[in-house]
């Protein structure tokens, strides 16, 4: 099957199969849970229990007693939901759907970067290796980050990673002045300033809403910055009728399902391609993830060690998180 060399199952797939229908009876069967990133194609995304940005992905994965958690999202995605349930088995279809930004923090590198500053606390963004959740204090997700700031004194020197963008962002909401690891997401980063000020030329009435992990001068010039799940609930709730998105193009289905009255257009690249496609999370498609289910494979193993320690600043965030109103 090739799995090592190939990252999922290299396995033909009958075209005359339904694999929404298949997807739904393995789900049934084997008690499986289908939790999927915003990010995913639209037909994962129709088909999963659940959708969501990576604090609500982390929270359902900690609170699920399904057998099987089958994570449709990137591999750092489902190395969270197997730290937070190391007696289910955890699938995703394929293992080669990283993270350019996890890959922006290689472990080591970063461990003799924090031994160079021992006065300081690590607060590391969900996006990073298990490795590097191992060597923080706390995580924090794009939507609970600034909570998880104001909660620390602020006497406490700070160490962010592996974001430059939102830590800058952070920086300046807080007042704080963290260390940022120069790390970055490559599909926020490409993102045209100059593309999007001429599109909202054509568009008058459109407004420019922008995840922070972009870069600061389109952050400036948005009129809402969040997570993904705050850019949604920003789109459905607000009275304009026209939207600029700056971020990986898969939330304009859910935007689209949730407001359907509405206009959603993508912001343009500063790339000769019309394409802000995360190309890690694009890896997974449904015939993947129907043959990850039906062969339990590829799965996410993890050495307790490791585990346990990258457990505790994710269990920090929850307990934070919780302590904020920000979840139940």
């Amino acid at each position: 099957m090739n799995l090592e060399k190939n990252g999922f199952l290299d396995v033909d797939v009958d075209p005359t199969i339904d694999l929404f229908a298949e997807i739904e009876r393995l789900k049934k069967e084997k008690n499986a849970i289908l939790l999927a990133h915003y990010y995913q194609e639209p037909d994962i995304q129709d088909v999963a229990d659940y959708i969501g940005d990576s604090l609500g992905l982390a929270q359902q994965a900690a609170k699920t007693d399904a057998d099987i958690i089958v994570f449709a999202g990137v591999h750092f995605m489902a190395e969270t939901a197997k730290i937070l349930n190391p007696h289910k088995k955890v699938l995703l279809p394929d293992l080669k759907a990283g993270c350019s930004l996890a890959d922006s923090a290689p472990a080591p590198l970063f461990k003799k970067f924090k031994e160079q500053h021992p006065d300081h606390i690590v607060v590391s963004y969900i996006n990073c290796s298990a490795e590097i959740k191992a060597l923080s204090d706390i995580i924090c997700t794009s939507g609970n980050a600034e909570k998880i700031i104001e909660s620390i004194p602020e006497d406490q020197p700070i160490i962010f990673a592996p974001d430059k963008n939102l830590g800058a962002y952070l920086n300046k909401k807080t007042g704080r002045n963290m260390l940022l690891w120069n790390g970055a997401c490559m599909v926020h980063e490409i993102f045209s300033l100059e593309k999007i000020t001429r599109l909202k030329m054509r568009h008058p009435k459109a407004k420019l809403i922008a995840h922070p992990e972009c870069e600061d001068p389109i952050l400036r010039e948005a009129e809402f910055v969040g997570s993904t799940t705050q850019l949604l609930k920003f789109a459905v709730k607000d009275d304009a009728q026209e939207y600029i998105v700056a971020t990986e193009t898969g939330i304009l289905h859910q935007m689209q399902k949730d407001a359907p009255h509405k206009t959603f257009i993508p912001a343009p690249p500063n790339n000769a391609c019309a394409c802000n496609d995360c190309p890690h999370m694009k890896l997974n498609t449904l015939e993947k993830l129907y043959l990850c289910m039906e062969h339990e494979l590829p799965e996410i193993t993890m050495n307790e060690q490791l585990r346990v320690a990258a457990l505790k600043p994710i269990e920090r965030m929850l307990e934070i998180s919780r302590a904020a109103g920000l979840i139940g």
